[in-house]
């Protein structure tokens, strides 16, 4: 079951990561439909992410570190969402969108163990 919850977890980080790029640039560009279909499947990749997380974080026992990757990712997930919402406006989401980007470093350094404690 594990593996599951990881490989499914894993998968979706990449996703997620190219999704939310992506589609910022749309909204930049003003394809506001294509960039709306990719902010739905982004938030599809984001319900597999939260799951296969809260799978993940049964197994590994409620370790400090995961649940603080846990909170770190649902922050940026808010902020991805906001600097969407925002570009889709036609405002400036900008601080989102590096907010988004740093908390997405930190927290896939993270999961692979570069940074520990």
């Amino acid at each position: 079951m594990f593996n599951m919850f990881f490989a499914s977890h894993q998968g979706s980080w990449a996703f997620v990561a190219i999704f939310f790029v992506i589609a910022y640039f749309l909204y930049k560009a003003h394809k506001r439909k294509a960039g709306t279909i990719l902010h739905m499947i982004l938030r599809l990749f984001f319900i597999i992410m939260i799951v296969s997380g809260i799978g993940m974080l049964i197994e590994y026992n409620w370790a400090a570190m995961y649940v603080i990757k846990g909170i770190l990712a649902i922050v940026m997930m808010g902020l991805m969402e906001m600097s969407l919402g925002k570009t889709k406006r036609g405002e400036n989401g900008m601080g989102g969108f590096i907010g988004a980007v740093v908390i997405l470093v930190i927290v896939a350094l993270m999961g692979f163990g570069v940074i520990s404690f």
